[in-house]
C-alpha cells in the first residue's frame, strides 16, 4: 500500500517522519504545503491553538500531514487517513509536534 520514501527526513528543513502502515513517510512544512493546509483548515495560529488546547481532530491532523507530504503519495487521501488512524494518535504526535514547532518558528 504505502512504500518507503527515497531519503530520510532532513531536520534542518523542518521535516518530520510519520509512520503509517509500517512505512516512514516524510512531511515537509514548506510554504506551499502550509498555504494549502491553511486553505483547508483555516488560519495556522488557530490550528496551533487547537493543538495546545487538545482540540485538534483526527481529520485535521490527516489534512495537515497530507498537505505536508514531501513526495507524491502512493495512495489516496482516504487510504492515507485510514493508515494514520490505524497507527493511532500516539504514533502521529511526534510528527505533529515537529510541524507545529515549524509553524511557530517560521523556518
Amino acid at each position: 500500500m504505502i512504500r518507503d520514501q527515497d531519503a530520510p527526513a532532513n531536520g534542518h528543513r523542518g521535516e518530520a517522519v510519520v509512520r503509517v502502515a509500517g512505512v516512514a513517510l516524510v512531511l515537509r512544512p514548506s510554504f506551499a504545503a502550509l498555504v494549502a493546509a491553511e486553505g483547508e483548515l483555516g488560519p495556522l495560529f488557530a490550528l496551533v491553538e487547537r493543538v495546545a488546547e487538545g482540540r485538534l481532530g483526527l481529520g485535521e491532523i490527516v489534512a495537515l500531514f497530507w498537505h505536508c507530504l514531501r513526495d507524491s503519495p502512493p495512495v489516496s487521501r482516504e487510504q492515507f487517513g485510514e493508515a494514520v488512524a490505524a497507527a493511532g494518535l500516539v504514533a502521529a504526535m511526534p510528527a505533529l509536534k515537529t510541524l507545529v514547532g515549524q509553524i511557530l518558528a517560521g523556518r
